[in-house]
């Protein structure tokens, strides 16, 4: 059985290190998260949603972000029709949870790790906020596409990106590169 932990060591240390940064940093996550109350928007589905709003106002000037009082989320009204809804899972956050703890299982350098998960996460959350533009503008004009494009379409640019990230971070920033 010794044997078997030598021989897999890299990979065992890759799953601890792996599993233990995703688990820390979601349970944190949960506790930031249990600070406000049932109905109210957390601070960064918040920020999102302006950051968003912000973006769309470019385009369009006939565009409402409106809290609802009963759930925490805001309603997106485009041309004075309720287009989307943005809650707490729109804000991708649980995106960068799964980027950072994988870059830290992969971890290099200190200063390269922290960079990287820093640019990374900048990049995750701007192209975040454009996709839910994005996604508004063509829900409003193909609504019976909802599916395909807030299913399939999005999450696989999203997470394919991030894919993206990883291979660049293995190959050319990682203490694996060796």
């Amino acid at each position: 059985m010794k044997k078997y932990f030598v021989q897999y060591r890299p990979f065992l240390l890759f799953l601890a290190s792996f599993f233990g940064t995703y688990i820390l940093l979601t349970f944190l996550y949960q506790v930031f998260l249990n600070g406000f109350g049932e109905n109210e928007v957390d601070a960064i589905t918040r920020f999102v949603s302006g950051n968003t709003e912000n973006v769309l106002s470019w385009f369009c000037k006939s565009v409402r972000f409106e809290e609802v009082n009963y759930e925490p989320s805001f309603v997106v009204y485009l041309f004075n029709q309720s287009v989307i809804r943005i809650v707490e899972g729109c804000n991708g956050i649980s995106v960068i949870i799964l980027f950072v703890s994988f870059v830290v299982a992969f971890s290099g350098s200190l200063k390269n790790t922290l960079l990287f998960i820093f640019g990374g996460s900048l990049i995750i959350y701007v192209l975040n906020v454009f996709r839910i533009a994005v996604l508004t503008g063509l829900l409003y004009r193909f609504p019976e596409y909802t599916h395909l494009l807030h299913g399939v379409l999005f999450p696989l640019i999203i997470y394919g990106v991030v894919f993206v990230l990883w291979v660049i971070w293995v190959n050319k920033f990682s203490g694996y590169v060796k």
